[in-house]
C-alpha cells in the first residue's frame, strides 16, 4: 500500500474524511388515508421474507394532565391484555405460534406498537391490531387495569425508586420546565397518580387518543400492496372515527432566570452531576448543530470530555452529553460520574474549561467531519432492517409530515459548519441558566456542587 493511500485509509477510519459522495438514503413508500382518518404507509422490501407492522399512536405522556400522569405508558401495557375477539394472553401466543414477535414503547410524544414476523403472518398481525384498536373497551375492567397497574408500579420501582441515580428525571424535569408544561413529569408517572387511575379514566383516555384518526399504520417488508390494502380496509375500515377533538397541548416558554443547583442523596457509591439546559424542538433550525455539539463534547470515546475526564486525567468514570429534542420542546444534558476520591468540583472545572474553549475557539473541521460521518452511518444503519424502516417512516411522518424525510434529515448535518456549532454553543450553553443536579451517596452532602463556573462562560 502506498503512503498516500495509507493516509487516506487511516483518515477514513478516524472519521476525518467526509463521506458526502454517497447518495442520500431514501425509503420509497405509498401513503394514503382511510375514510375514518387512519393513515397508512406502505414500503415494499423483498430482500427477505419478513414484514413489520408499526402502529403509531399520536399520544404520549405530554398529552396527560397533572394528577393523571402515567396514563400513556399504563395504556401501552393495557393494550396487550386482550380485546373482544382476542382472549387474555392470546395476542402474544398467536403471534409467537406464527413465528412473530411484538413489543411497544412510550415517550413524551407518541406510543408505538410493532410486530415483526414472516410475511405470511401479516393478515394475523393486522387483525390483532385492528381488534384492540376497535374493540378493546368491551373487555376493559378493573381486574385487567389493576394487573397492569401493578406491573407498571413494579417497573417504576425497578427503574426509578430503587435504581441508582433513578430519581434524576423526577428532580430535573419539574425544575427545568414550568409547572403544567407537558414535559414536566416523567413518562412513567407518579405512584399516586397510578394508584388513582380508575377504569373510567382509562376508558376516556382510550376513546380520545386511540381512535383511527389519531393513528398511523406502517407496513414494511415483503408483501403484496394490493393484498395489504384489502386487509387494512377489511379489518380497520369499519372502526369509527373518534368523536373527541384531539389537540396537542401547548408548551409554555422556559424562563430560567438563574442557575438552579439541586442536591439529592441516594444509595450510590459515587457522586454524579447532571447539567441540563433548555433546548429546542426536533427539526428546528438549531437542532442539528446542538446534536453535533453534544457529540463533539461528550458523544463517545473520541469526544473532548471523554478523552480528558476519563482517559487523560482519570477524573470521571463516565461522561455523556445529549441533545434531547422532542415535538414540543427540548433539553440539552451533560452527565458525568466522578471516580472514587474525585470531587465534583474537579469535574466542574474541567467541564467549564472545555466549554469555554469551544465558545471562544469553536470546534475543528475534523471533529465536525467525524460527527457527519457518524450521523450518516447511524441513519443508514436504521434502514438495515424492515422494522427500522417502519419506525423511521412513522417517525418522520409524525414530526415532518413526510415519511421519506431521511435525505432532508441528513442534509441538516452535512450543511453544518464549525461556525454554526460554535454559535449554538454560545447561544444555548454559554452563560445560559441551567439546572445542575448533584446526586451523592447518602450522608455525604458535602460532595455536592454548591457553586459552578459553567454558567459564566462567554
Amino acid at each position: 500500500m502506498s503512503l498516500k493511500f495509507r493516509r487516506v485509509a487511516l483518515a477514513l477510519l478516524a472519521g476525518a474524511v467526509p463521506l458526502t459522495a454517497q447518495k442520500a438514503p431514501t425509503i420509497p413508500h405509498e401513503k394514503y388515508t382511510l375514510p375514518n382518518g387512519l393513515e397508512v404507509i406502505l414500503h415494499v422490501d423483498r430482500s427477505v421474507p419478513i414484514v413489520t407492522v408499526e402502529n403509531f399512536y399520536k399520544v404520549g405522556s405530554g398529552d396527560e394532565k397533572p394528577g393523571r400522569t402515567g396514563f400513556a405508558h399504563l395504556f401501552e401495557h393495557v393494550m396487550f391484555m386482550g380485546s373482544q375477539n382476542v382472549p387474555v394472553g392470546k395476542f402474544d401466543e398467536w403471534l409467537e405460534a406464527a413465528g412473530a414477535s411484538n413489543n411497544g414503547s412510550t415517550n413524551f410524544d407518541r406510543t408505538n406498537y410493532y410486530e415483526t414476523g414472516p410475511s405470511n403472518a401479516l393478515p394475523l398481525m393486522l387483525w390483532l391490531d385492528a381488534d384492540r384498536m376497535g374493540w378493546l373497551l368491551p373487555t376493559m375492567d378493573k381486574a385487567k387495569l389493576d394487573l397492569q397497574r401493578d406491573v407498571v408500579k413494579n417497573e417504576r420501582r425497578q427503574g426509578v425508586d430503587n435504581a441508582p441515580y433513578g430519581i434524576a428525571d423526577e428532580l430535573i424535569l419539574p425544575t427545568l420546565f414550568p409547572k403544567g408544561h407537558p414535559y414536566s413529569w416523567d413518562v412513567i408517572g407518579s405512584m399516586d397518580d397510578l394508584s388513582a387511575a380508575a377504569v373510567d379514566d382509562v376508558k376516556d383516555f382510550f376513546r380520545r387518543y386511540y381512535a383511527p384518526n389519531n393513528a398511523t399504520i406502517t407496513i414494511a417488508g415483503d408483501f403484496e400492496p394490493d393484498s395489504a390494502k384489502a386487509w387494512i380496509r377489511k379489518y380497520f375500515g369499519h372502526i369509527p372515527r373518534g368523536t373527541s377533538e384531539i389537540t396537542r397541548p401547548s408548551a409554555p416558554a422556559i424562563t430560567l432566570l438563574r442557575d438552579t443547583l439541586l442536591t439529592a442523596e441516594d444509595r450510590v457509591q459515587l457522586p454524579r452531576v447532571y447539567y441540563t439546559w433548555p433546548g429546542v424542538k426536533a427539526f428546528s433550525p438549531d437542532d442539528a448543530a446542538l446534536d453535533a455539539l453534544a457529540e463533539i463534547v461528550a458523544g463517545g470515546k473520541s469526544s473532548r470530555l471523554y478523552r480528558t475526564l476519563v482517559y487523560d486525567k482519570q477524573l470521571a468514570q463516565d461522561v455523556r452529553m445529549s441533545n434531547q429534542s422532542q415535538k414540543l420542546d427540548g433539553m440539552i444534558q451533560l452527565v458525568s460520574t466522578a471516580r472514587p476520591g474525585v470531587a465534583l468540583r474537579d469535574l466542574d472545572a474541567e467541564i467549564t474549561r472545555i466549554f469555554s474553549d469551544i465558545a471562544t475557539n469553536g470546534v475543528t473541521e475534523r471533529e465536525l467531519t467525524r460527527v457527519k460521518n457518524g450521523m450518516r452511518a447511524s441513519m443508514t444503519d436504521r434502514l438495515s432492517s424492515v422494522s427500522g424502516k417502519a419506525f423511521q417512516l412513522s417517525y418522520y411522518n409524525y414530526f415532518t409530515g413526510n415519511p421519506d424525510y431521511m435525505a432532508q434529515d441528513l442534509a441538516r448535518y452535512e450543511q453544518l459548519t464549525p461556525a454554526l456549532v460554535q454559535q449554538a454553543a454560545r447561544r444555548y450553553l454559554a452563560g445560559t441558566p441551567r439546572v445542575v443536579l448533584s446526586i451523592v451517596p447518602t450522608g455525604k452532602k458535602e460532595l455536592a456542587l454548591t457553586t459552578t463556573t459553567l454558567g459564566g462562560i462567554r
